[in-house]
């Protein structure tokens, strides 16, 4: 008899998407609230907001497309000393045994923002797709 390997997707999605995914574990990873997004309509597991940016870098970056590539260089650098990353790993490392983790952001831009950096970051460290 051959058992079927479930596959568990590492997904990221924009806050205010209609219909949200909810089928996954729910993670904001911004340090900032959502504006306009009400605690309800968040559909939130858990806000783990020391995993984002600093404001610092946050302010720096303003989600303009040139400075990404000097953003996720930063950004990584900041998580490498976060000492918070080790319990974010375990929490999704955690998650994704038991079904799909979905890392929520609240930036307009979808391509260049701290989930698509933790989404690789994660890709790696736990070797998941």
């Amino acid at each position: 008899m051959e058992l079927e390997v479930l596959k568990m997707a590492l997904k990221i999605e924009r806050i205010y998407r209609k219909p949200p995914d909810l089928q996954g574990y729910r993670i904001l990873v911004d340090r900032l609230w959502p504006r306009g997004i009400s605690k309800v309509n968040a559909h939130l597991d858990e806000w783990f907001k020391t995993i984002g940016p600093s404001k610092e870098l946050r302010q720096w970056f303003n989600h303009e497309d040139e400075k990404y590539p000097v953003f996720k260089t930063k950004y990584l650098a900041e998580l490498a000393a976060n000492p918070d990353l080790p319990q974010f790993l375990q929490l999704v490392q955690t998650h994704l045994a038991q079904g799909d983790v979905i890392l929520l952001y609240g930036a307009k831009n979808e391509a260049h923002n701290q989930a698509v950096v933790l989404q690789g970051l994660l890709q790696d460290k736990l070797n998941v797709k």
